[in-house]
């Protein structure tokens, strides 16, 4: 959800001081967007190239990462028709459209993610039978035709301005991804604290270790995701408790939205060993 998911108009009674603030926070919002659209754009981009490529560890077992930058690259035109549409009333509705890249997009990717890791750690079973191309191809499509449904919802509800609708199905919907991440999270944590049978050694010590990479992926996914939205989520529901909106009260929450969205990328690059040299140090104290 953006600032400009909220219709604000100024009447011609306005003062300068109002025109004047609503002018800065329109400021605020393009640089906001701009920092977003330059940063991860090119980041995820060579993301993309680097899984193509066969750098990572094959398209198959990065498919979900692969399809997240995908709709981070989207979100990032969002960003770009955002700043267009100020200038350019017409793009309004393409860029209603795209929020539901926001809305669903990068949370149910991040959820298909966490629910691999459950399934490796807790299912190793399961999870070596569905761990196929194909399976993670059905899954994708799947969270590709819920997120273009969010999209025209999306559209729908904003146009008709039904800011309570709005807010409920977003805060609904992140308490669903966020009920999914946290069960997993507890689910591997819980078997990181128990041994497998005949486990001895370092046996037992490799698979504490995958556990626990298992688990700080998880946590920081869910932490990450709490991040982004409970700011937005917060903001909702006191606007619907006071009814008075005000385009200050998103802008909080689409501050944490952009720099929550570097978390997943400096955790890929990392993995990979192409981070900067300078952020290494950061994330070997955050991943290990």
């Amino acid at each position: 959800m953006n600032n400009s998911t909220v219709n604000f108009t100024t009447p011609e009674t306005s003062t300068n001081s109002t025109i004047q603030y609503i002018g800065l926070m329109q400021s605020l919002e393009i640089c906001a967007y701009s920092i977003h659209l330059f940063f991860s754009l090119p980041t995820h981009s060579y993301i993309i190239w680097l899984i193509i490529t066969g750098a990572g560890s094959g398209v198959a077992s990065e498919f979900f990462i692969l399809n997240l930058s995908v709709c981070e690259i989207g979100i990032c035109l969002n960003c770009l028709v955002s700043i267009l549409s100020i200038s350019i009333s017409s793009l309004s509705f393409l860029m209603l459209f795209l929020q539901g890249l926001i809305l669903t997009g990068r949370p149910l990717f991040q959820c298909l993610m966490c629910v691999e890791r459950y399934l490796a750690v807790v299912h190793p079973v399961t999870f070596l039978k569905f761990k196929s191309l194909r399976y993670r191809a059905i899954c994708c499509a799947v969270v590709w035709i819920i997120i273009l449904g969010t999209c025209f919802f999306s559209l729908c509800i904003t146009i008709s301005q039904n800011t309570i609708v709005t807010v409920w199905f977003f805060s609904t919907t992140f308490l669903l991804f966020f009920s999914i991440q946290l069960f997993c999270l507890v689910a591997v944590l819980r078997a990181l604290k128990q041994s497998g049978p005949g486990e001895r050694g370092r046996e037992r010590e490799e698979g504490n270790h995958i556990k626990r990479r298992a688990f700080n992926i998880i946590l920081i996914t869910t932490v990450s995701m709490t991040f982004i939205y409970v700011p937005y989520s917060t903001t909702g529901f006191y606007i619907i408790v006071t009814q008075h909106n005000n385009p200050a009260y998103w802008t909080p929450g689409f501050v944490c939205y952009v720099l929550a969205g570097f978390v997943q990328p400096v955790l890929y690059l990392h993995r990979t060993g192409k981070l900067p040299a300078f952020l290494i140090s950061i994330a070997i104290v955050i991943f290990h």
